[in-house]
């Protein structure tokens, strides 16, 4: 499989897992759920390539790499629900952010030990 394919996949299971997890931490500021989810969407979607192929390039050891690329992904994210979801608390958005980032994490890292795949 190439690398590109399974960050794909994992682009899609990230997707399945922090939209709704996302979206749902923002029906007080927004109420047209597919406005919400396109939102969500597109945050994950300008971290989740750079995760995957530039964070492992930076010639950090896993653990830290995966560190990095995480706190990036969960503060640029929150930085972009704060502007896209006016009104909505830092609180709300670095938790919405938190809750989608590590759900999606740990759903990787759930998969990845079981089947060896990601």
């Amino acid at each position: 499989m190439t690398l590109v394919v399974a960050w794909l996949q994992a682009f899609v299971l990230t997707q399945l897992v922090e939209c709704p997890i996302a979206a749902a931490c923002f029906a007080g500021q927004e109420p047209r759920r597919s406005r919400r989810y396109a939102l969500c969407f597109f945050a994950s979607l300008a971290t989740h390539p750079l995760v995957w192929f530039v964070f492992p390039e930076l010639g950090f050891r896993y653990l830290a790499t995966v560190e990095l690329a995480e706190l990036w992904a969960w503060l640029t994210e929150a930085g972009f629900y704060w502007l896209v979801f006016p009104g909505a608390r830092l609180e709300r958005v670095l938790l919405a952010s938190l809750a989608a980032n590590a759900a999606s994490l740990t759903l990787g890292f759930v998969v990845r030990a079981a089947t060896g795949w990601l």
